[in-house]
């Protein structure tokens, strides 16, 4: 087994190499207006730098949010060929998910990433690998009643620290934890989700009312 896992649902752009036991290479660039310019890149030098190809990957793994729409899609689409390419499964994870699985946490928590619009995506959690509600999105003060006194981890717990005040690390996701996880998952039997998109919301480009269509004569 060789996968390759990746993720562009928050500003971290990121990658990671599982062999099915141990992650062999992992990279990780926060900067969320580069999702596009950086994903391939950072891909190469990850197989190159562990003296692999491309055609040496035996499954894909993406977080599927949720995420901004700009920068969710680059990960998925990028996901969607290589597997395609490559005659690969592709499967989904839950970004939220990543996050819970990297903290190690094993109480009830909460994991909260930067949904902009002074929101976050959020969901509660048993334990690192065991999500009991969510994802959604909301603005912090709706939900300080339903989060109040649980630890908590990602970049929206530590941007809000009225509503979140027992944030942790870690802020973004990482492949890693993501390859981790799917590869517990299916040595384990189960069944991952599709590589479709948790946006939660409508994307931020819509077409105006009262738009009219002009066609030519």
């Amino acid at each position: 087994m060789l996968l390759l896992a990746l993720d562009t649902a928050t500003p971290a752009v990121t990658v990671a190499l599982h062999d099915g036991t141990d992650v062999i290479a992992s990279s990780s660039q926060v900067d969320a207006r580069r999702h596009g310019e950086l994903l391939l890149p950072a891909v190469d030098r990850l197989l190159e730098g562990a003296g692999l190809t491309l055609d040496a990957v035996t499954g894909i793994v993406v977080g599927v949010g949720p995420g901004p729409y700009t920068g969710l899609r680059v990960g998925l689409m990028t996901a969607d060929t290589f597997g395609l390419a490559l005659g690969v499964p592709v499967h989904g994870l839950c970004t939220l998910d990543g996050l819970a699985y990297a903290s190690g946490l094993q109480g009830p928590f909460v994991v909260a990433t930067d949904a902009r619009r002074k929101e976050v995506y959020w969901a509660r959690y048993a334990d690192s690998r065991t999500r009991v509600s969510g994802p959604a999105v909301d603005r912090p003060a709706d939900i300080a009643d339903e989060v109040a006194g649980l630890p908590s981890v990602g970049a929206g717990a530590l941007l809000y620290p009225d509503t979140f005040p027992h944030a942790h690390e870690p802020e973004h996701v990482s492949a890693a934890a993501l390859a981790g996880l799917a590869a517990e998952k299916l040595a384990a039997g189960e069944e991952l989700s599709a590589p479709r998109p948790l946006y939660l919301r409508r994307p931020d480009a819509q077409v105006p009312k009262n738009y009219k269509v002009v066609t030519p004569k």
